[in-house]
Formats: C-alpha cells, structure tokens, sequence
C-alpha cells in the first residue's frame, strides 16, 4: 500500500481573531490536507472581515522557544511562516531555524498589507526578511504588492512576472511563486520559478469578495505538500485546487472580505 504520510507543519505567524487567515487558517489548510499542524504565534491581530484594528507583540524569545518545543518533541517536515512584524521576530524565527531538529524546507509566505489593506510590516522588516530569511526558503509565495517591495520597484502587469519572479529568485530562495491574483482581468496567472524552469499557471477567476486569506492559505496548503513529501510543482497545484475550492463554496460570513471555506475537503457548507 503506497500511502502518502502524515506530514508535520510547523507554522510561525500571527494569530488572526475573525479566524479567516494566519494561524487559524493555516491550522485549518493544513489540517483539512491531511498533515499535522503545529504553531509559534508571532502576534495577535485583533481582525475581522473589515481589517486590523490592533496588534499585540510576541515577545521575540517566546517565538524561538515555541519553535523550539515542537521542533525538539514532536518534530517538523516543513516549517511555514506568515506574519513576522519586526527585525527582531525575523532574527527569533532564524534562531529556531538554526536547532539541528529544524526541517530543511521552508515556505515563507512574505505577509506585508492585510486584506483591509492595513500596513503589517516596516522598512527594517522587509529588509530582514530579503536578506536574511528569504535565502533560507525552500519557497516563498509573494503576491505582486510584496514582490514590489521586496524588489523596490512596482511589479504591475502580467507581463512583468515572469521577469521578476526571476529577479526575486536571484535573491536565493530555491523557487518563488509569484501570485497574481491582485491584477484585473477574468484570468489569474500565478508564476513558479526555479532552478527547473519556469511554470505558468493559469485558471478563471472567481468573483467572489470572500478572499481573506487566501495568501496564508494557499503557502499552508504548500507547505502541507512538501511535508507529506510531494514535489513542488505537485504541491502547488494541489494547494491551488484547494483554494480554488476553498474561494468557490466560501460561507459569505462577514460584512468585509470573507473567509474561504478551509472544510470543504470533509464536508461542504450548506
């Protein structure tokens, strides 16, 4: 019997109170594929469909030590991280990376503006996280906003990804998916870039105003994969379909930017 194992997915990111991104999503993507999901929460967004309207700071050194715990107890395939607000979370989640038990696959999903459009990050952030985190990843998940930063200049056009997944590749990840999902039209194109070449893909898009978390979502489903020992491309298109899905049969709960349907795996809303 060729089963698929279980897969053990640390998570490092803030924790979201409306439940549609972040910890709470990546807890429920990584458990609806069939992985175990383990969390060191970075902060504490006090969010719901409508925005951010607070963040209470993690002490940097109890995000290490939650790392370290579940990295030295229970163990991990994958670590993912999502929110990382300050230099100094950056550095704590690199010290949890560098224990011998940490997992050599990393999926950084940059997280910068929330979906209310809410500033999540700073200057001296983003420069830690392209210097020092980024070269780390085995994978990060940028959407066209946070490849603009992370590049220092605007990525706006179908046209330009290819160009600067590229360019966010010289910066020493082991691939980058480019997501463009922020562009208007009725195809959203997300590119995969690697030292294997370069891959397109390409689906309608779903109208739909139910699309909090989709970013967080989609890197957990990822790093769900990986940590189940699927290749990338498989991982990718796999997380794809589910967020599809995810968008598709979204409850409409909320007054702003709803969250998906993370369940649909086990059981459809009604």
């Amino acid at each position: 019997m060729n089963e698929r194992k279980m897969g053990r997915v640390l998570i490092v990111a803030g924790s979201d109170s409306g439940g549609g991104a972040g910890i709470q999503a990546d807890i429920k993507t990584v458990t609806a594929l069939g992985a175990y999901a383990m969390t060191a929460i970075t902060a504490l967004t006090i969010q719901d469909t409508l925005g951010v309207h607070g963040i209470v700071d993690v002490p940097p050194r109890a995000v290490t030590e939650q790392m370290a715990v579940c990295l030295d107890d229970i163990g991990a395939d994958c670590v993912k991280t999502g929110m990382l607000h300050s230099p100094e979370v950056v550095d704590a989640v690199l010290a949890g990376l560098a224990r011998p038990s940490a997992p050599r696959d990393l999926v950084v999903d940059p997280v910068m503006v929330a979906k209310g459009g809410a500033s999540l990050t700073t200057d001296a952030t983003v420069a830690a996280l392209r210097e020092r985190l980024v070269p780390r990843a085995r994978v990060i998940t940028p959407n066209l906003p946070e490849a603009s930063v992370l590049l220092g200049r605007p990525v706006e056009t179908v046209a330009q990804m290819d160009a600067a997944a590229f360019d966010l590749l010289a910066l020493g990840p082991g691939a980058v998916l480019l997501k463009g999902g922020h562009l208007a039209g009725d195809l959203v194109r997300d590119v995969l870039v690697s030292a294997e070449g370069l891959v397109h893909f390409d689906d309608p898009r779903i109208a739909t105003r139910s699309t909090h978390g989709t970013g967080c979502t989609l890197a957990s489903a990822i790093a769900a994969g990986l940590a189940q020992g699927l290749d990338l491309v498989t991982a990718v298109r796999r997380a794809r379909a589910y967020v599809r899905k995810a968008l598709a049969t979204a409850p409409g709960l909320g007054q702003g930017h709803g969250p998906l349907n993370h369940g649909h795996t086990v059981r459809p809303f009604s």
